[in-house]
């Protein structure tokens, strides 16, 4: 009889257990792990969102365990909260050109409005990549297909920071970054990347878009090798062009495959922080900081932690509701395959 036999039968031996009880016992060393590492967090930072933690009282208490019971912080209720979305004025300017000022706070507005621009812009980009990609690689008349599929992998094994900062250096403003290298050598002006604020959020489009694309291309690949031939061929025996199977024929036969990537990878881009914070720090003036830069620096760089935990547990809210939506709407739970 195996170890796991015996410690089983012993579990069913305690008289107050039954065998569903005593198989639920299995699985609490795992519910302890994930506790600890998962849902703990997550807990912690609720619980803050409601005090005014911050360096000066959450680390104020007496012995090692003060910090888990908030220090000397003061429970607040909503106030942060309140403060995140509406401390402060917001200008607007209607289209007949009538000024009017709303009682809400800009910053995170601005903030929260970019994101959704990012996340919008870096996975149109993506998608639009991935299947040019993934169209190429399975093509017939390509050679070298396998060697081409394992580059194309290659930047899944490299550290982020190490290929978002190589990305920092193309894009320096400078004039010996490779892009304005090229723009240079194709008669253009250089461009202060990183200091204006529309080219800043191209750059980061752009750093996005390579580091997801082997994950997308991965996914497309798959779903284009499972499109029967017969469809392209009764197609091309009908007189459809390349364009006309494509529109009609493979994206139809591709679309819950890379409609459930891009729901992934659109989350990882609502949480992006690496890019910009590297890249100038949501700058220039603050006017690229995504979200979850937003919170750090509230918390860290402005020491504000109640205000910088409730800005990331209105994120977390955000993003949890994103994916509901698209997996309900895209009844993606009964599988990517299905009709």
């Amino acid at each position: 009889m195996s170890t796991a036999s015996r410690v089983a039968r012993r579990v069913e031996e305690i008289p107050f257990l039954d065998e569903r009880d005593a198989s639920l016992l299995f699985v609490l060393p795992g519910l302890f792990v994930f506790s600890a590492f998962m849902l703990f967090p997550v807990v912690y930072l609720v619980g803050i969102s409601f005090t005014d933690a911050a360096p000066a009282n959450l680390f104020a208490g007496e012995g090692a365990l003060s910090v888990l019971t908030f220090g000397e912080a003061t429970f607040i209720g909503l106030q942060n909260y309140t403060n995140v979305l509406f401390d402060g004025t917001f200008d607007v300017v209607l289209f007949d050109r009538t000024l009017v000022t709303l009682p809400i706070n800009g910053q995170f507005w601005n903030s929260f409005g970019i994101t959704w621009l990012f996340v919008a812009t870096s996975v149109t980009l993506k998608i639009a990549f991935s299947i040019g990609i993934a169209l190429v690689v399975t093509a017939e008349r390509v050679r070298g297909k396998r060697f081409m599929r394992s580059l194309i992998i290659l930047p899944m094994g490299l550290p982020a920071i190490f290929t978002i900062t190589v990305w920092r250096g193309i894009f320096s403003s400078a004039q010996f970054g490779l892009a304005n290298q090229v723009l240079s050598s194709l008669g253009f002006e250089t461009v202060s990347w990183l200091s204006e604020r529309w080219m800043a959020f191209l750059a980061y489009n752009v750093t996005e878009m390579w580091l997801a694309y082997p994950f997308m291309v991965i996914i497309t690949v798959s779903a284009l090798q499972d499109v029967p031939d017969e469809l392209h061929e009764a197609a091309m025996v009908d007189g459809a062009s390349y364009v006309s199977r494509f529109f009609h024929v493979t994206l139809p036969s591709i679309k819950r495959p890379v409609l459930f990537a891009s729901i992934l990878t659109a989350a990882a881009s609502f949480q992006q922080f690496l890019i910009p914070f590297v890249f100038n720090e949501g700058g220039p003036a603050r006017q690229n900081e995504l979200i979850v830069v937003y919170g750090y620096r509230e918390a860290l760089s402005f020491s504000e932690y109640g205000r910088g935990a409730a800005i990331s547990i209105i994120a977390l809210l955000f993003i949890g509701a994103f994916m509901w939506l698209n997996v309900k709407r895209g009844r993606l739970a009964d599988g990517v395959n299905e009709a």
